[in-house]
């Protein structure tokens, strides 16, 4: 069999593998074996690329390996599970980059035909407001960015969503001249870039940290978005499947948490997040119990519903709820627990 064959076969195996990993992962009993499985999914698909292309030199291939292998090593020990939120925007914005520069880099070494520059502007596009939006998630999320300074605690400045239209209108235009006459010294390439960068922020710069789990998921999304179109522009088709599968669950997970708090999908792509209307002031006194108390009235109980929140998350009280959730069905009580598909992620 020729390499060809055997790279495509192997495509074949990874696309397969990423499928039922993703699948695997929507339940909590089978996520660790999903996960395995979509790791060696890539695997292959990384190993299948480089015997199928023609590599120049493998030193910065392996530079990047070792790089990413201790990185991705470190950040498995040390982050803390209350702190993966920032982590997943990190990895966010590093897909995005890394779409970016695969892009940019075909247009130097082969014939650009108008195809090729659609693809190759769309994943510079996509991944320039998945870089920068997923910086400044991680920024919000770890409390990084300070308060904005705009009167009156507002969360956009006067007129931002006509300078975000502007930008994005400016940026359509510069990608149709750039697909008219593709180069790689196009100036309408560099201002798409720059007009990327900046659309990421505005767009997110807005959004308060409560609804950031639905802005990360559709980062995700566009993360895999860029994905699929580098992958059109170099011709690769696991990293079409690949792209795909994130873009599309990364969009259907969104869908899910905007229902969850009675949001539209459009509210996120056109940032209408932090425009919404306070909430009612809580009114009444707090009648505070003792831990006699709540013994007893957890041992007369016939129906007990566990609400997770952030505090037991950072408690990390998960086992001793587990414990708790047992003796209290071994007492006679049904046990369930509410976990909010958004801050339950």
């Amino acid at each position: 069999m020729s390499i060809e064959l055997i790279a495509n076969l192997s495509y074949i195996l990874a696309a397969v593998l990423f499928i039922f990993g993703l699948k695997m992962l929507g339940h909590p009993n089978t996520a660790r074996q999903g996960n395995a499985l979509s790791a060696l999914g890539m695997f292959i698909a990384v190993v299948a690329g480089l015997t199928a292309e023609s590599i120049v030199s493998f030193e910065y291939i392996a530079l990047g390996v070792v790089l990413g292998a201790v990185f991705g090593a470190l950040a498995s020990r040390l982050v803390a599970m209350t702190s993966m939120p920032e982590m997943v925007a990190l990895f966010n914005g590093s897909g995005g980059t890394a779409s970016l520069f695969v892009g940019w880099g075909t247009l130097y070494g082969s014939e650009i035909n108008t195809f090729t520059a659609f693809t190759v502007v769309l994943a510079i596009l996509i991944g320039g407001i998945t870089c920068t939006g997923s910086i400044i998630a991680y920024a919000k999320l770890s409390e990084s960015l300070g308060p904005l300074p705009f009167p009156s605690g507002a969360k956009q400045f006067p007129g931002q969503r006509i300078v975000n239209s502007l930008l994005l209108l400016a940026m359509v235009f510069s990608c149709i001249q750039f697909c008219i006459e593709p180069s790689s010294e196009s100036y309408w390439l560099f201002a798409v870039l720059g007009l990327a960068l900046v659309l990421g922020i505005m767009a997110v710069i807005p959004i308060g940290g409560a609804d950031m789990p639905v802005v990360i998921s559709l980062l995700n999304s566009y993360s895999g978005i860029a994905a699929c179109a580098a992958g059109f522009a170099i011709n690769n088709n696991i990293l079409i499947v690949a792209g795909s599968l994130v873009g599309a669950a990364g969009i259907i997970l969104t869908n899910i948490m905007c229902k969850a708090m009675n949001r539209s999908l459009l509210n996120v792509l056109f940032s209408g997040f932090g425009a919404a209307k306070q909430g009612k002031t809580i009114e009444g006194d707090v009648k505070p119990i003792s831990v006699e108390d709540a013994y007893y009235i957890l041992e007369a109980a016939t129906n007990v519903c566990f609400v997770p929140g952030y505090g037991m998350a950072a408690a990390q009280a998960q086992h001793v709820v587990k414990e708790l959730g047992q003796i209290l069905e071994a007492n006679g009580a049904e046990v369930s627990y509410a976990i909010h598909p958004v801050a339950g992620r």
